[in-house]
């Protein structure tokens, strides 16, 4: 089998298979295990290894069985000294270690479940070296107490006789183990040395490298494969960084060595060669395996074959009939459309993130499951040393078939050893006990279907398959759903082929992690589930050209839509939370009764801001009408109406377009107000002046929403630009202008209907007309991330108060929550209505219809708690102040209405947070520090 050639290195009887999930072994002894306490003592001779999570004793002679002692199962490790005793020969010193339970591996030297003895026991070894036993003791205590290893960068050295041009700390992967060491790469070779000497240095000429990929490993982009020959399935080694540029840096000089490597290896070029026929069905499945990141050397990404024959109880195979074969636009889940329709409904009634199929059509646990005749050892790693049940194991082709168009959680595809030519995996050649099933039968060799005479005629007739007409016909419908455009999205859901969360790329980041159970539960978990591909394709991946199609196809491609390859992020970091029950216990997400206190109609056209002086004297409020009014909360009514354009208001001539304006926000000094208007403008309004002070003419199109943070303004604009601005934070005289200086202008590709930033002014979040949020950094003004993730206009995104999420709506009606870390699309909401604007504090929304009402999410369980009748149109402005229990709202109806609510189990020792965002409007407390909220009803 083709990961297997990694394991002919070494023929010795211990493996890096017995060790623990991210165990790391580091060194050997020569010992003696003393079995006989008497003083004739009995002793074993062989190798003593230290591990970080074991101490293993491989005894030379291959009658007795390996011993592993799990350190966390060890009570005692202690040195003896050396015993002089004159009447008898001395007594060198020893190690002796106390433990619960001692695992009994390779009796007899038959590959077998592993034997665990529990009770206490005292085990004792003698090292050859007498003057290393304390210092191995000392080892082993520190083991004992730390249970697991950091990072092994820098403990050794790598000497070799070139100049190297890079050395670095890597691990060399191999299927469920890792082993610590360092790469160091000449102007020659590439040279791996193990920590452990377990296997010696390998060395590869760089003069023979055939093939290199880029990998990602553990959702991270740390991997680098190579090849030396050009056909192998199996990659002479597979190295896993702990820093992407490392990665990054020896691949590009490694492909210097390679002509034309980076412009032939592209999806778009072997989609051409396999359309023209240069490529047979079975080279083109493996070509895109390979840069969709699977590896033979990664069992959780390990390479996916379809099924192809659907008929596997005739006696004889009839490849020119299309019943013969299954339908290749269906993942195996939606074959059967009994148990597809039982999956819908779970999928129906599930909260989102929501997933059809609980696990997944490859995952270590399903390829071994194939290959458990060859690959045994393998199998009781991953499995704790024991082997499956017996009725459980791989014993018929048909009845494998049958489960997976059955069973409830069966879904898994096939592997390439499949479509080739060593049947070695369908027959018991080391005859394994692998137990016996319920009606009797030992599990032997795997039962074959009718139509094939023996397990080579099987491939030889499978291998025809894959090649047949039918099949290049319809294969590009099978790599839309892996690889393709129906992998994620709407189309995914419509094509029924939606996973687990965590099976997709930017699902979780383990390095993340700090505590170490949760990472090493974590990876488990990613080896338990397996991977989705890597997205190769975003659009329809189009036919091959058959005889048959020759005629209706065009010979050229140009045609053809093909996505490029997506980029792996140098930042994968992602911490899959949701939207946990931790923020579901902030205050004002239990909101009781939302009480109308007034209701006051100040604009003659829709309201577009709200913000509010620090002392809550005050509330100031821009419209579509072109004026910014002031509303006094004593007098109930509006003191101030300052119009900022110079074209006629459309109240008196309809017919004359007017200049709306679109936002407002008070400033840190609690003195000015600013304006951003469809004239392209920025007003700024002084307070206790009562006129305008000042204007910014930045913009080429209406701007649509500001934000201020630190004396800088950010504005985006319907002119597809938000622009940061350094405004001077010197007192100015009267009769002064303030001072712009342009500091950055980020270029989007639809105008920018709504801008935020988050709490700490560090992260800013653009929301455009196409659909689009774009995450910046405000430090380097570059973007973090970009997702389409509305079907139309957004009309406002703003951060959770944790700076994690991001929540938009859009006129799709729906609201998105995007985890800022990963890009990820972690909450999809669709509601009855097109919301407008809100405010939010990480599990719960307060939200603004068209409709004119205000709902209250609760984006957990994606349910409505409460609706509450506001304004006779759109709600398009909010301001909320938790500290006072205030909310303020302005519509289309011309209407600004005042609200208070009650909290419901408040927390005494949460920090209050002041929430002031909603379209059009921004956050007054980010511009004032830590000053305090003020009530203002």
């Amino acid at each position: 089998m083709a990961f297997l050639k990694t394991q002919e290195r070494t023929k010795e009887r211990f493996s890096l298979l017995l060790l623990d999930l991210e165990e790391y072994y580091f060194e050997q002894h020569t010992a003696y295990h003393v079995t006989s306490p008497s003083i004739k003592e009995n002793k074993v001779r062989g190798s003593f290894k230290v591990c970080s999570r074991s101490i293993i004793f491989d005894p030379d002679g291959l009658a007795e069985p390996i011993i592993k002692i799990p350190l966390r199962d060890c009570q005692r490790i202690e040195f003896v000294e050396k015993e002089n005793n004159p009447f008898y020969e001395p007594r060198p010193p020893a190690i002796t270690v106390s433990c619960e339970q001692v695992i009994f591996i390779k009796e007899s030297n038959i590959i077998a479940p592993y034997r665990n003895e529990r009770g206490s026991k005292k085990l004792t070894f003698e090292l050859e070296g007498w003057s290393k036993t304390e210092d191995v003791v000392q080892t082993l205590l520190q083991l004992h107490r730390a249970s697991c290893l950091d990072k092994l960068g820098d403990q050794t050295a790598m000497s070799v006789a070139e100049r190297p041009h890079m050395e670095c700390p890597v691990e060399m992967v191999m299927p469920l183990v890792c082993n610590p060491g360092h790469v160091c790469v000449t102007n020659e070779n590439l040279y791996f040395q193990p920590l452990n000497g377990h296997p010696h240095v390998i060395q590869i000429k760089l003069n023979e490298v055939r093939r290199i990929y880029k990998r990602r490993h553990g959702l991270r982009p740390l991997g680098l494969e190579v090849f030396c020959s050009e056909n192998n399935l199996c990659s002479d080694i597979y190295l896993k960084f702990y820093c992407p540029a490392d990665r990054d840096e020896i691949y590009y000089y490694i492909a210097t060595f390679l002509e034309n490597h980076i412009k032939e290896h592209t999806a778009e070029s072997y989609m051409l060669q396999w359309q023209r026929g240069h490529l047979s069905n079975y080279e083109y499945l493996l070509h895109l395996n390979n840069l969709a990141d699977r590896s033979c050397n990664d069992l959780s990404q390990y390479p996916v074959f379809p099924w192809v024959i659907a008929d596997y109880t005739s006696t004889q195979l009839d490849l020119a009939n299309p019943d013969t074969f299954r339908d290749l636009s269906k993942p195996i889940g939606a074959l059967n459309q009994e148990r597809l329709d039982r999956l819908l409904t779970r999928y129906g009634g599930m909260p989102e993130p929501r997933f059809i199929y609980g696990s997944h059509y490859s995952s270590p646990g399903y390829v071994l499951f194939y290959l458990v005749r060859v690959a045994p050892e393998h199998m009781l790693c991953l499995q704790n040393g024991r082997f499956d049940h017996a009725d459980r194991m791989f014993n018929s082709i048909s009845e494998t078939w049958k489960n997976c168009l059955e069973g409830a959680t069966d879904f898994k595809e096939l592997i390439p050893e499949f479509y080739r030519n060593d049947s070695s995996f369908l027959e018991n050649r080391l005859s394994l006990d692998l137990g016996r099933k319920q009606n009797g039968t030992l599990v032997g060799d795997v039962l074959l279907p009718p139509w094939a005479s023996d397990a080579s005629d099987f491939l030889k007739k499978h291998q025809l398959a894959l090649e047949s007409q039918y099949v290049s016909e319809h294969l590009h419908d099978w790599i839309d759903l892996v690889f393709g455009f129906k992998q994620r999205g709407s189309e995914a859901v419509e094509a029924h082929n939606v996973f687990h969360p965590l099976t997709y790329e930017g699902g979780m980041d383990c390095d993340s992690i700090e505590d170490t159970d949760q990472r090493i539960a974590m990876l488990t978990q990613i080896l338990e589930f397996g991977q989705t591909p890597k997205q190769l394709f975003t659009s329809p991946h189009p036919q091959r050209i058959t005889p048959r199609l020759q005629s209706l196809t065009r010979s050229s491609s140009a045609n053809s839509a093909v996505g490029e390859l997506s980029p792996v992020s140098l930042c994968e970091d992602s911490s899959f939370e949701d939207l946990t029950e931790e923020s579901r216990k902030m205050a004002w997400a239990n909101m009781g009764t939302l009480k109308r206190i007034s209701s006051h109609k100040i604009h003659k056209e829709a309201v577009t801001g709200i913000a509010v002086t620090r002392d809550g004297a005050s509330v100031f409020s821009t419209s579509q009408d072109s004026t910014l009014k002031m509303f006094s909360k004593e007098l109930k009514e509006f003191q101030r109406s300052v119009s900022f354009s110079n074209m006629v208001p459309s109240w008196i001539f309809p017919s004359v377009f007017h200049h709306a304006l679109s936002s407002c926000l008070m400033l840190a000094d609690g003195k000015t107000v600013l304006c951003s208007s469809w004239d392209n403008n920025v007003y700024f309004y002084s307070i206790p002046y009562g006129r305008r002070q000042d204007t910014l003419m930045g913009h080429d199109d209406a701007v649509s929403e500001m934000c201020w943070f630190d004396d800088r303004l950010y504005t985006a604009s319907w002119d597809s630009t938000v622009k940061v601005w350094q405004c001077s934070s010197k007192k100015q005289p009267s009769n002064k202008k303030n001072t712009f200086e342009l500091l950055a202008e980020l270029e989007h590709d639809a105008g920018v209907n709504t801008v935020s930033l988050n709490p700490a002014g560090t992260l800013l979040a653009s929301g455009c007309k196409d659909g689009t949020v774009t995450i910046w950094d405000t430090s380097s003004y570059r973007a973090l991330q970009q997702v389409h993730c509305h079907a139309g206009t957004i009309h406002h995104a703003a951060f959770s108060p944790d700076s994690r999420h991001v929540l938009s709506v859009g006129d799709d009606c729906c609201m998105k929550v995007i985890d800022v870390q990963t890009g990820m699309m972690i909450s999809s909401v669709k509601a009855e209505e097109e919301q407008r604007c809100f405010c939010w504090d990480g599990s719960s929304v307060l939200c603004g219809g068209r409709s004119g009402d205000l709902l209250l999410w609760d984006l957990l369980s994606n349910t409505v708690i409460s609706r509450i009748p506001a304004h006779s149109g759109a709600v398009t402005a909010m301001w909320m102040n938790e500290l006072c229990s205030t909310v303020i709202t302005g519509g289309e109806d011309k209407q600004i209405m005042f609200w208070s609510f009650t909290l419901q189990n408040k927390s005494t020792t949460k920090t209050p947070m002041p929430v002031v965002i909603g379209r059009n409007l921004l956050t007054e407390q980010r511009t004032m520090g830590n000053s305090p909220s003020v009530c203002v009803s």
